[in-house]
């Protein structure tokens, strides 16, 4: 999939355009996506970098970096995704001008959203805008209970195997691998340490089993109480693998969500209940499967 940064790098060629943030690419993304793709026009998204409650001074914890959801987009059959980046000057623009310059000037025949979908100064612009301005716009209806907000209402709860469904795929954790304490292979399970994006969500704390490069994963979010921790860390136990992770880009799944954290009687009893958290991931299945 081609990724362009300003209308100019694309060519003005009849286009299909989905548009929306899209974090997370859920099924409700994947549903106006896919609208996209199936009209037989060159199938191209625009998507808004950072997100607009963020660049807003909102708050608002992301399901995806902005790399992982362009990965998300090429994998449904994107042949061009525009990142718009958003901030006052574009909450400023007015529909008419953004629809002209920006959708018009890649060729966009077809435009296609969700049924609430608004842009432009004081958010004027809609699908029956676009219409008037003699686009093809389409509105996807919504699918029942699937919403960014609800996939992050359930991640804070530690409900992965729930978010998976309305994802439909498993919940992602990405980070990249940095040193951490050492102590896992102390205790006999080195751990990957994963520095993540403060803007990202990161399910509640708790011990989950998952996957990791293809291996088997028993994955801690949380305090470390056991030995007095302050500050969040997620660690990922990969079961059977061998290899130097430093530095690198990790994509860790949470497919269950097997207890809370706990502080336990002495270092024996921590073993012994991590060795009965790595069955667990062994006998664990991915969301869907």
């Amino acid at each position: 999939m081609n990724v362009a940064r300003s209308a100019a790098e694309l060519e003005t060629i009849p286009r299909a355009v989905a548009i929306g943030t899209f974090d997370g690419v859920h099924r409700g993304h994947q549903r106006v996506i896919g609208a996209a793709v199936d009209s037989g026009l060159v199938p191209t998204v625009v998507t808004f970098d950072p997100h607009p409650r963020i660049a807003l001074g909102y708050g608002v914890e992301l399901l995806t970096t902005l790399e992982r959801r362009l990965e998300l987009i090429a994998g449904l059959g994107v042949a061009d995704t525009l990142v718009v980046h958003f901030d006052h000057a574009l909450q400023q623009r007015e529909a008419e001008d953004f629809a002209r310059d920006v959708l018009g000037g890649i060729g966009a025949e077809i435009v296609v959203a969700g049924e609430t979908f608004r842009f432009g100064h004081r958010r004027r612009g809609d699908l029956e805008l676009l219409q008037g301005l003699g686009f093809d716009a389409r509105a996807v209806p919504f699918l029942e209970g699937v919403s960014s907000t609800e996939i992050r209402r359930l991640l804070q709860e530690g409900d992965v195997a729930a978010a998976a469904e309305l994802l439909g795929r498993a919940t992602e954790v990405e980070g990249t691998v940095v040193v951490g304490d050492e102590r896992g292979g102390t205790l006999g399970f080195p751990t990957a340490n994963l520095a993540v994006d403060a803007q990202l969500l990161v399910p509640a704390y708790g011990i989950y089993a998952g996957t990791a490069r293809e291996a088997r994963a028993a994955i801690s979010i949380g305090m470390n109480p056991h030995y007095g921790g302050r500050e969040r860390k997620i660690e990922a136990f990969l079961l059977d693998f061998e290899g130097d992770l430093y530095g690198r880009r990790v994509l860790v799944e949470l497919w269950e969500r097997l207890r809370d954290e706990a502080v336990f009687e002495s270092e024996d009893e921590l073993i012994t209940q991590i060795a009965r958290d790595v069955e667990q991931t062994r006998q664990a299945t991915r969301p869907g499967a």
